[in-house]
């Protein structure tokens, strides 16, 4: 990897620390964390544990928030996206999403491995998980859509997720910068669905469930010295998976 040599004075932005331009990064102070306090047997039921402080915290607005990273194969190209888990069950983490034209779609076609990353910065705690990603059923997903508002279910309808939005070539003005394309792709969502309550999923949208292999579960400490502890899945007797629990170095 070429190493970057360009002047500091050059630079847009150099050692930022919150609000300030340049200085010191904080340092983490909120908690201490050890393999007695993590659950022995499974990163599920830790994870539910933790979400669940993150919740009740007051701190936290939006704990189900999360990166959504894939990746296409050959190139190996990353693509990340903040996503919001919407379920979790013994299985897995589940997110909704676009699959028919979105370019988290494109990858999965090719590789089925993503990741998830939960930050809940006031607790000083992150989340990381890694696994393979797999379709939920038409019939699971619609239980969730059916929980959404109006709008956001005929908004499921309207967009290509992803397409490039054209401006209307007779739009001499230029006033239009594509927006008015997806304008009318909602008046058409709303237009098929007039007067009905009941709205199907789409056939290109729906749940996707990331199957752990790994779990980490990351507390901030003093120095960059943090907490780092993984949860791998191993194969035990009888095609029942177990986990493994180990400390990382920070």
């Amino acid at each position: 990897m070429a190493l970057h040599s360009a002047n500091v004075n050059s630079k847009l932005i150099f050692a930022p620390a919150g609000q300030e331009a340049h200085g010191q990064a904080e340092q983490f102070t909120k908690g201490v964390l050890t393999r007695q306090d993590l659950d022995p047997a499974s990163p599920i039921r830790q994870f539910h544990k933790w979400f669940a402080t993150a919740q009740q915290s007051g701190l936290v607005a939006h704990p189900e928030t999360c990166c959504l990273s894939t990746a296409s194969l050959p190139s190996g190209r990353v693509s990340s996206r903040m996503v919001y888990l919407k379920e979790l069950d013994t299985q897995g983490f589940v997110i909704y999403s676009n699959f028919g034209t979105s370019k988290k779609s494109q990858d999965l076609a090719t590789n089925p491995w993503a990741s998830l990353t939960f930050w809940w910065e006031d607790l000083e705690r992150q989340v990381r998980v890694e696994g393979q990603a797999s379709r939920l059923t038409r019939e699971e997903s619609q239980k969730y859509f059916d929980t959404r508002v109006r709008g956001s279910r005929i908004g499921a309808w309207s967009s290509r997720q992803s397409q490039v939005l054209k401006p209307a070539e007779e739009d001499a003005e230029g006033r239009d910068d594509g927006r008015n394309m997806l304008d009318e792709w909602v008046k058409e969502a709303e237009k098929r669905f007039e007067g009905k309550e009941d709205i199907p999923v789409p056939e290109f949208w729906g749940g996707l469930r990331i199957v752990p292999e790994s779990v980490e579960f990351w507390q901030g400490r003093q120095n960059r010295l943090h907490d780092r502890f993984v949860y791998n899945k191993t194969s035990a007797e009888g095609g029942v998976h177990e986990w493994s629990l180990e400390r990382l170095s920070p």
